[in-house]
């Protein structure tokens, strides 16, 4: 095969694109200012040129602390753009936590808000071989850095070399830095593309982390399109209100606990027109996509992991389901779906790597692998063995094959309860739970009964001002499920515990029934 003509993938292609096509357009808004391509392609490859008299050398690892703000846009670019590889870290973080991501991906320079310098400070005494930071504000030494130093051409790099290491929430033991590679990334951010209907006409709210997956390749995707990045320093229910009302946003992406304070806060009344919106991170309830479609959020429900580049899995809308129910299309799109244009076919597998039977019943592991999965774990050669035993990557989550060939989860591989032999979903029991008017958010989790091995409990938040007998939801409950998958506890708590990507932690719970110190599995 002749590849004289054949060029590496990689995302920086989509910047320098849109920078000659859609030079005029604006390609970011933030606090009513606007940038155009044309200056934001200049304003990366100073920061290139930049990181590079900072010391910054090909191959090294360039991590961030940043919000939504327009600088950590630029480093999607300007990092790997230099050479170098991204590690955008969670600002939700401890120090602590940061202080392990630096020291495990060799981080030579951090960029970060300046609100982070106590922060990194704390963090830094844990390093024997602190990073440079540099702090990105007004007149700081990021602008510096963006000004005083030229501009350099941005690198064509192997399609296969490394772009981002990402790492996991770490909610059963340390984090692991999952891999993303450039040819990886690319296909994912076309993916993105056609399953968001992405175009030029596009404005894109970020209200979901950049440092999440890299924003869920949005930051190459939207880029792509010569579409408008309407950037968040932070999120606030009722400027995302404001945005949606009066700036023209066709689409933004959450995860359901997100969308349930979007959903109840004081702002919320259908939209002139229809926004939509990409839901991951834990499957909404058939009501929340109920309310949502009330205020025109038109939702899509996705499916992925850290270690999958992000979504994908796409709950695909069939116009077949035009014809159903409200209450029938919301259980339908609370499904994870089938794999996007970009996915190799995804397979439900019993513990012999076998094929279950597509019949909605039968239940087995989420295995995945392909161009948009992990090319392993960052220093980590026993994980990644572990992982992708049998040549396609665990994903430890439960799920039934429908006959349609649409995937729906029954639980993580650790959270299935076996209550007298019989499996019990808690993700089935959460959405009887949440059913209620009275409940916005649930967890179940498994507890010890001497009778039955294990039982569900269940842990519930209700709305302000309302009020609900335990007697009525656990009969309200039991007209949705079989008597043996009811809680026998019902607990009412102010909120849940959750780790800063939304995802509840079931940890914290179990510790709390036991009585025991919170320690992770």
């Amino acid at each position: 095969m002749d590849r004289r003509s054949r060029t590496p993938l990689s995302p920086i292609r989509f910047l320098e694109r849109s920078a000659g096509v859609w030079r005029d357009r604006v390609a970011i808004g933030f606090e009513g200012t606007s940038t155009t391509y044309e200056r934001l392609f200049e304003r990366v490859e100073r920061v290139a040129a930049g990181l590079r008299a900072a010391g910054v050398e090909e191959g090294d690892r360039v991590a961030t602390l940043l919000p939504n703000v327009p600088a950590m846009l630029e480093l999607h670019f300007a990092v790997p753009g230099a050479g170098a590889v991204l590690v955008p870290m969670n600002t939700r973080l401890s120090a602590t936590e940061h202080a392990y991501i630096l020291g495990h991906s060799g981080a030579t320079c951090v960029v970060a808000d300046r609100e982070m310098r106590d922060h990194l400070d704390t963090a830094s005494t844990h390093l024997a071989r602190p990073p440079r930071i540099v702090y990105v504000g007004d007149s700081s030494e990021y602008e510096r850095l963006a000004t005083d130093s030229g501009r350099l051409p941005l690198v064509t790099p192997d399609e296969d070399a490394l772009l981002s290491i990402n790492y996991t929430s770490g909610t059963t033991g340390k984090p692991k830095g999952a891999m993303y590679t450039h040819r990886g990334a690319y296909l994912q951010a076309l993916g993105v593309i056609a399953e968001a209907g992405l175009d030029t006409s596009s404005a894109y709210l970020w209200s979901l982390p950049m440092f999440h997956c890299n924003g869920w390749a949005y930051t190459w995707a939207v880029t792509a399109m010569g579409a408008r990045h309407e950037c968040l320093g932070g999120f606030n229910a009722a400027e995302v209100w404001r945005l949606l009302k009066d700036s023209g946003i066709t689409h933004l992406c959450a995860a359901p606990t997100v969308l349930t304070m979007l959903a109840e806060a004081p702002e919320a009344v259908p939209l002139k027109r229809p926004v939509r919106v990409f839901v991951g991170g834990s499957p909404p309830s058939p009501s929340l996509l109920a309310r949502a479609r009330e205020l025109r959020l038109r939702i899509t429900h996705l499916y992925g992991l850290t270690e999958t580049y992000g979504p994908l899995a796409v709950c695909a809308w069939r116009p077949s389901w035009e014809e159903d129910s409200p209450a029938e299309q919301a259980r339908l799109q609370a499904r994870q779906g089938v794999g996007t244009i970009v996915t190799e076919p995804i397979r439900v597998v019993d513990s012999d790597m076998r094929d279950i039977a597509a019949d909605g019943v039968s239940i087995g592991e989420i295995v995945m692998r392909g161009n948009n999965v992990t090319s392993g774990y960052y220093r980590d050669p026993v994980a990644t063995e572990r992982a992708f035993s049998g040549g396609w990557f665990h994903s430890g989550d439960l799920a039934v094959m429908h006959p349609d060939g649409y995937v729906e989860l029954r639980d993580r591989l650790k959270d299935i309860i076996i209550s007298g032999g019989e499996n019990i979903s808690t993700i089935e029991v959460e959405q009887a739970l949440v059913a209620h008017a009275a409940v916005i958010e649930a967890a179940v989790i498994g507890v010890a009964d001497e009778r039955w091995g294990e039982v569900p409990k269940a842990f519930v938040t209700v709305r302000d001002g309302s009020t609900v007998d335990l007697t009525e939801l656990l009969d309200f409950v039991g007209q949705r499920l079989a008597r043996f998958k009811v809680p026998k506890e019902i607990e009412f708590v102010t909120e849940l515990p959750k780790t800063a990507t939304g995802k509840v932690q079931k940890f914290v719970l179990r510790a709390a029934a036991l009585g025991t110190p919170e320690s992770q599995p």
